[in-house]
């Protein structure tokens, strides 16, 4: 709450700098139909409350920071940590030998295509008949 009142304050404060810079008020359109009368009496009462948020704002007592506190953060038991590595080296060797049968099959698919075509071009080839 006190953030609100503080920024009433400042929007009030700039709006007052605002005026005083330019001469006129930036609620100019606002009040066109008032009377110059009721200008001057609107334009004193925010002028008083800007005072009245000023002095209440400056007689509260703020609170002194607190000190930081530093955060707690659980260490995982050492069986927890084993588990975990376990898991992990685990996980690591079966891709491993999942990525090694790959490799073995496309090494054999490789050796038997090879084998065809080599078997291909050592074959004789049959001559196509004459006249077609």
């Amino acid at each position: 709450m006190k953030w609100m009142k503080e920024r009433d304050l400042l929007i009030a404060q700039t709006m007052a700098f605002v005026q005083s810079v330019t001469g006129k008020k930036p609620d100019a359109g606002m009040f066109m139909a008032a009377p110059g009368a009721e200008k001057t009496a609107m334009t004193a009462a925010s002028v008083t409350n800007i005072e009245a948020v000023l002095i209440e704002t400056t007689t509260v007592v703020a609170e002194p920071p607190r000190p930081a506190q530093p955060i707690q953060i659980a260490r995982p038991d050492q069986h927890l940590r084993g588990d975990f590595q376990s898991e992990v080296k685990a996980r690591i060797a079966n891709f491993r030998a999942h990525q090694q049968r790959f490799l073995k099959e496309r090494e054999d698919y490789c050796s038997a295509t090879m084998a065809k075509v080599r078997a291909a071009l050592e074959e004789p080839t049959p001559s196509s008949p004459p006249g077609k």
